[in-house]
């Protein structure tokens, strides 16, 4: 794990780095009541698909340590505060994953005494992040073998362990490379509106002792045509069974001018972001969020006042323009359908 820690469970509490306030100042936020954690995942004190999944567990502890008399009492406050958490953001599926998979073991172990079934939810939240830190060093070993010697590398939004909880994914793979001595670049987009990529990337990059070069969002395919590039890799916020993926908006058109430039384009992301109950990527919900994170930059209106603005969240990368998807469990290949259903039968068969 690195020096700074995103997620932290504290004395009954969860506790957030807030990610709206780096680079210029590092800030924990504490929470004790569930209530207060949907907001935080909707304000964007903390993002990223698998930190939010992370952040709902423990966001389930804190309603399963209020007062209640009974168990049915309790089940009944968890699965209220489930449908809560359930709102805070659509797109990420790992935030329905872990609120689920804590509901699901409640019902399973069917606890009879209150401390039981609270000391339950903690521990399932517990073991939530310990697979996310697992899966997370696993997919930057698999990836080594696709980072070539001085590879240079392009990388959109933000997937280190601040969007995770843990080691990162797709910024897990650069990293895993410079640790592996194979003396990487990585150009990092600048990912409007939020700037993820200028604000936390390059915050992580830095502190990781990472070689890297912010550009902006447009100047991708620049980069590729005139300086060289060996890869693009980026996150995901859902994997659709045909392989179609939806991560932060810009992902699309990297993934266009990576085809047009002979690129190979790797997506990474545990398995917990892949949702096989979707057929495609036609049928994801694409979150669209608040006009001034466009009309404005820190307050700062940047735009004629009453601009009309579209600000979509994420777009779907068609399966077809990605090389392959990287996962804790080993790299899938094309076709997606067919091997990404088996991948995850052989996970969920092992899991039993």
């Amino acid at each position: 794990m690195e020096s700074y820690q995103p997620i932290q469970w504290v004395e009954g509490r969860l506790r957030l780095l807030d990610q709206r306030r780096l680079p210029a100042e590092v800030v924990y936020v504490d929470y004790d009541n569930d209530r207060d954690v949907g907001p935080a995942i909707r304000d964007m004190v903390v993002r990223g698909a698998p930190a939010i999944g992370i952040t709902a567990a423990y966001g389930m502890a804190l309603a399963a340590q209020l007062p209640a008399e009974t168990v049915e009492e309790l089940r009944a406050r968890l699965t209220e505060a489930g449908d809560r958490l359930r709102q805070a953001r659509p797109t990420a599926v790992n935030l329905s994953w872990a609120i689920d998979r804590i509901l699901n073991r409640v019902a399973a172990a069917d606890p009879q005494e209150v401390d039981a079934l609270r000391d339950l939810v903690l521990a399932e939240a517990d073991a939530i992040y310990e697979l996310e830190e697992r899966s997370n060093y696993q997919i930057g070993l698999n990836a080594l073998p696709l980072v070539p010697q001085g590879a240079r590398i392009v990388h959109h939004c933000n997937t280190g362990p601040l969007a995770t909880g843990a080691y990162g994914t797709a910024l897990r793979v650069i990293v895993a490379a410079h640790e592996a001595g194979k003396q990487v670049h990585a150009y990092v987009d600048e990912t409007r509106p939020r700037l993820q990529g200028a604000r936390l990337t390059a915050w992580e990059l830095k502190e990781l002792g990472v070689p890297h070069t912010v550009i902006v969002d447009g100047a991708a395919a620049h980069v590729m045509r005139r300086i060289g590039v060996n890869l693009c890799v980026v996150g995901c916020d859902r994997v659709a069974a045909n392989g179609d993926t939806a991560n932060k908006i810009g992902t699309y058109q990297l993934a266009l001018a990576a085809r047009a430039h002979g690129v190979p384009f790797y997506v990474a992301g545990p398995t917990s972001s892949i949702d096989m109950a979707l057929a495609s990527g036609d049928l994801i919900e694409i979150e669209e969020r608040p006009a001034e994170e466009v009309t404005h930059i820190q307050g700062c209106p940047i735009t004629p006042e009453g601009t009309s603005v579209a600000n979509i969240a994420f777009d779907v990368t068609p399966a077809a323009y990605i090389t392959a998807i990287i996962t804790e469990r080993g790299i899938v290949y094309p076709p997606f359908e067919e091997n990404l259903a088996r991948m995850m039968h052989e996970r969920d068969t092992a899991a039993l």
